[in-house]
């Protein structure tokens, strides 16, 4: 959907309290200090109440990237 991303980097900059994060499609936890695995369940816990989804285990378990979340996020709202 074509609102998901930029709600999405919204997102991020709430939960990593950073209004001038800059992320991509191709963002990785490794490009960001501070998303370590407490801040990944942090994240994809408020995914899951900002787009009214529930992430089934093996969706998450294999994300690469921002972008592997967005397609995620996107399948699952339909």
């Amino acid at each position: 959907m074509d609102d998901t991303f930029p709600r999405l980097v919204a997102l991020f900059r709430r939960v990593f309290e950073d209004d001038a994060l800059v992320i991509s499609a191709a963002t990785t936890a490794a490009d960001l200090r501070a998303w370590d695995s407490v801040m990944h369940i942090t994240l994809l816990m408020e995914c899951e109440d900002a787009f009214g989804i529930e992430f089934p285990p093996g969706d998450v378990a294999g994300l690469k990237n921002v972008g592997a979340l967005v397609a995620v996020i996107d399948r699952l709202r339909r």
